[in-house]
């Protein structure tokens, strides 16, 4: 049986008209529509997506939260827009999802550190301590200084147990933060574990991520179990980009720049001294190095 072309068009089209004229009977359709500055036969072909959208913005009216949402991509809506006198189509993120991800941009990414580090402010660090105004003013220049000088070291902050490095980094890293700078914040000796249990799912992104990321903090290195592996392949490949991208990286430790070299020679292999100063070096060019001797603050 031969069928004609034309007149199958025509039916066709007329389908699409009828389709067409009754979702305009829905209120929130016909808003969508008269939003869209195209004529009725481009807007009619996409009748179907227009009502996609109709449903997830009829679903926002009554959503209360990210948890609540019942849209097809959580947090977003599939939205009509104009592009060279065509419809196309985007996810949009809803107000909530907006909120979401604006907390993301102006906050360090934080792993496997106490969630109080993540309200550490430049604000709140006490001056009683004249020991500590030092290491103070070398973060107050960095801070002052990165948008100029985004390429310049970080720093190697040691000293002793408790004395508070570890909050005053974060306290200046959260404060560039807000400045949209994308920052890691890692509790290094847990990062190495985990890694362990990431090699099938994202070992390859979580690496990449602390190579690349515009600052890194390194905290309290020196307390992990040394491994080749650990030492060489992961962190020596971390900092083997980063010093040859010129990324500043930050570190805090309870042992001397030396005393780290010989923690690091020291594996079940034996000692390894020329391994260790390869990691050593490449710290030494990414970071300044100071010393923080304080009172215990965690007592």
């Amino acid at each position: 049986m031969e069928i004609d072309a034309k007149k199958f068009g025509k039916v066709d089209k007329n389908l699409l008209k009828k389709k067409y004229e009754e979702a305009m009977k829905n209120e929130s359709f016909s808003n969508i529509v008269s939003k869209i500055d195209l004529d009725d036969g481009e807007i009619m072909k996409h009748t179907s997506k227009i009502e996609e959208t109709a449903r997830e913005l009829m679903n926002c009216k009554s959503c209360k939260s990210l948890h609540m949402c019942k849209n097809k991509v959580s947090g977003f809506v599939y939205y009509p827009k104009v592009k060279n006198n065509r419809l196309s189509f985007d996810y949009v993120a809803c107000k909530y999802k907006r909120i979401a991800l604006e907390k993301e941009r102006l906050t360090c990414n934080y792993y496997e550190m106490p969630e109080s580090l993540k309200l550490a402010s430049m604000s709140e660090i006490k001056l009683d301590d004249a020991k500590r105004v030092e290491v103070i003013k070398w973060l107050k220049n960095f801070y002052d200084t990165y948008e100029e000088n985004p390429h310049q070291k970080g720093l190697y902050l040691h000293g002793s147990f408790g004395s508070g490095k570890t909050y005053l980094l974060c306290a200046m890293l959260n404060e560039l933060a807000k400045k949209a700078v994308d920052i890691s914040v890692v509790y290094y000796p847990e990062l190495l574990r985990s890694l362990k249990d990431s090699f099938e799912t994202d070992f390859a992104k979580r690496i990449d991520k602390l190579k690349r990321v515009s600052i890194l903090f390194l905290d309290d290195i020196g307390a992990e179990s040394v491994t080749p592996w650990a030492r060489d392949e992961i962190l020596g490949t971390i900092l083997q980009y980063r010093m040859d991208a010129s990324l500043p990286t930050f570190f805090s430790s309870n042992l001397t720049i030396e005393e780290l070299e010989a923690h690091l020679s020291s594996t079940k292999n034996g000692v390894e001294k020329v391994k260790a100063r390869r990691i050593i070096e490449r710290v030494k060019q990414l970071a300044y190095r100071l010393e923080l001797i304080s009172t215990n603050r965690r007592v």
